[in-house]
């Protein structure tokens, strides 16, 4: 049985880690390569840097953090934002990143997904869904949430299977930030119609909703961030709950 993973994730603007609620209301949560080398002391399994900010030197930016986060942690971590070709990814790549995270770059052109999956391997490729419900409807937006496309969450993640994902990042626009909990039921239906692993996203406030995450959503790794950078769960804490909860977790 595969052990379910703990992926805090850190969102990048100008150099640090800061946090939101609803994509909106930023505030600082402290320096990148200080809390990648806590958590992965701390148990994490993974590690996601999505960089949200839009300066022309992020590219820079990005690649000097790559590098940083890679000779101090010993744990796979991906890196997202802005990643729109081939190049990109090779870069990222060659400075020590593990998987690649694309978005917006995957609904405008699907046929990336594709050549990154043929050139470097799907397990290099995480395609992150931010979606949220318009009148009953999972929708899927880009731009940080801000532009609904024509996608639906289902026929998307079917579509980015096909074309050579090797993991889904889902983001529910609804319950980010809030701590109410994941989307479960929407996880659970990814889970059932595709077979790539997928990644729970927004939504956590407290241990019992990763233990619904995995329960109930039957999500494959769950990423949270807030609740981990403001030390309102322990990594260790809630690895060893999970062990409680008969979930299989690398401790």
């Amino acid at each position: 049985m595969l052990t379910k993973r703990i992926i805090p994730c850190l969102d990048i603007k100008n150099g640090r880690t800061v946090k939101g609620v609803n994509f909106v209301d930023l505030r600082d949560a402290g320096d990148p390569v200080e809390l990648a080398k806590i958590y992965s002391d701390a148990g994490a399994d993974e590690l996601v840097f999505l960089d949200i900010s839009a300066t022309e030197e992020r590219r820079k930016t990005l690649v000097d953090l790559v590098r940083k986060v890679a000779s101090t942690i010993n744990i796979p971590f991906t890196v997202g934002g802005g990643i729109s070709s081939v190049e990109d990814v090779e870069i990222l790549l060659q400075n020590g990143a593990d998987k690649v995270s694309i978005n917006s770059s995957a609904v405008k052109n699907p046929q990336l997904i594709n050549d990154l999956a043929q050139k470097f391997g799907s397990q290099c490729v995480v395609v992150a869904i931010d979606a949220k419900q318009i009148d009953g409807q999972w929708i899927v937006h880009l731009v940080g949430g801000k532009v609904p496309t024509d996608w639906n969450l289902f026929d998307w993640a079917t579509e980015v299977e096909q074309r050579g994902a090797g993991e889904i990042l889902f983001t529910s626009m609804d319950n980010d930030g809030t701590k109410n909990g994941f989307a479960n039921e929407a996880l659970a239906k990814l889970s059932k119609l595709v077979n790539i692993p997928i990644i729970a996203s927004g939504g956590a406030g407290n241990i019992q909703h990763f233990v619904d995450a995995f329960n109930d959503g039957k999500a494959d790794a769950a990423l949270a961030a807030s609740v981990f950078h403001f030390k309102e769960i322990e990594i260790k804490t809630l690895k060893e709950e999970l062990k409680n909860n008969n979930i299989e977790v690398r401790i």
